[in-house]
């Protein structure tokens, strides 16, 4: 699947019944889409041409000629590699499962899809980016609920080994206190798989007012989150009913996280390497060694 098709599939939800036409046709019969005019495309889909250009736009392109040729290069990019993914089977609801051995791989297959797609979704800009403007910041204030507080909290681990000034705290009034004290040096990572919590927009909303930057972690769409954010890394993770639990999605959130922080230490080396040398030694001491017990 190209990472068109995962933004198709990611906003499919959130588009009106015109767009979503368009966007049926496009995932039922991708390859239809080079071999047809934008006119034919519309009769086929029972949509108008206005649909289609929309539909073009919400997934980041000027319209349908310039999708057409990213799709283009991904495809023969994708044959080149022989890069192929069985799609049966992805994102299983829990009521599904007959068999702990399905189960297990159902959830294997999951996080696996997750973690293709939001690689494929990945702007090496953006990374760069958001690498540079941590390191650069006076101090990295992390806000997130649920399971989302979890990833924040793996990103606080991760930059404190590495001596950076970072703050995070499952408490909601203290996450606000961090947001309302903000200063325009200090960079703020919000994480939401949906974009739509309210807790994390109303600390997004206090540190844009305070001029801190503002980064959304969230899966790709037009949320309030990632429409207010200075930049945005994206993730995807369709899981397809709430018994699911915010599995995939947390998994992609963890990779992304991965990636960012991979992105921080290559671009900060030398500083780094000392930091995560020296937090490695503070901890052997307590490191229970063969014979001990």
């Amino acid at each position: 699947m190209t990472s068109i098709e995962i933004r198709v599939r990611d906003l499919y939800e959130d588009l009106n019944v015109s767009e979503k036409k368009a966007a049926t046709f496009f995932l039922n019969y991708v390859d239809s889409v080079f071999a047809m005019p934008i006119a034919q495309l519309a009769k086929q889909a029972d949509t108008t041409q206005v649909a289609w250009v929309r539909l073009c736009k919400r997934i980041g392109f000027d319209g349908l000629k310039d999708m057409k040729k990213a799709l283009f290069n991904e495809l023969n990019e994708a044959k080149d590699t022989g890069v192929q993914r069985e799609n049966t089977g992805f994102f299983t609801d829990i009521r599904d499962y007959n068999t702990v051995t399905e189960m297990a791989e159902a959830v294997k297959t999951s996080s696996i899809c997750a973690i293709e797609d939001t690689i494929k979704l990945l702007d090496s800009a953006s990374v760069e980016k958001a690498a540079s403007s941590i390191i650069h910041a006076d101090t990295v204030r992390l806000f997130g609920v649920g399971a989302s507080a979890l990833v924040a909290q793996d990103l606080y681990y991760k930059l404190i080994r590495v001596g950076k000034s970072v703050v995070f705290a499952q408490d909601l009034h203290i996450q606000l206190t961090y947001a309302a004290t903000m200063g325009k040096n200090d960079v703020g990572v919000f994480i939401s798989n949906t974009g739509a919590t309210r807790e994390v927009m109303e600390c997004q909303r206090l540190a844009r007012r305070q001029g801190g930057m503002t980064l959304a972690l969230t899966r790709f769409d037009q949320s309030p989150l990632a429409q207010e954010a200075d930049l945005c890394l994206y993730t995807s993770s369709p899981e397809i009913s709430h018994r699911s639990g915010a599995m995939s999605s947390r998994i992609a959130q963890m990779c992304v996280v991965d990636v960012l922080f991979t992105a921080v230490a290559r671009q900060n080396y030398p500083k780094v390497e000392t930091a995560l040398e020296n937090s490695y030694k503070s901890c052997m001491t307590h490191k229970v060694q063969a014979g001990e017990v």
